[in-house]
């Protein structure tokens, strides 16, 4: 699946993943190849990208919204700092 994190400033990260944990406005959900057409809200908290199987990456986002449509991925948020 193809991963996009942008914020108003640049672009944060952009590549090829396995999987996405995301803060959602309900709780925690995790996004992984192939999955359904879907938007959502998110709140400040940590995303952490799946990189494969055992290289993760994680970031602290504040709030924003996540598109997931055609096995691609796109993360809009106001901020985000890697951890």
């Amino acid at each position: 699946m193809t991963l996009e994190i942008l914020t108003p400033e640049k672009k944060i990260f952009s590549g090829e993943v396995f999987g996405v944990q995301l803060p959602g406005i309900s709780g925690l959900f995790e996004v992984l190849d192939k999955h359904a057409p879907l938007v959502s809200a998110l709140k400040a908290g940590n995303m952490k990208i799946l990189k494969d199987k055992s290289a993760t990456a994680s970031y602290s986002i504040q709030g924003g919204f996540v598109e997931v449509l055609n096995n691609r991925t796109t993360v809009l948020v106001e901020g985000a700092k890697e951890l």
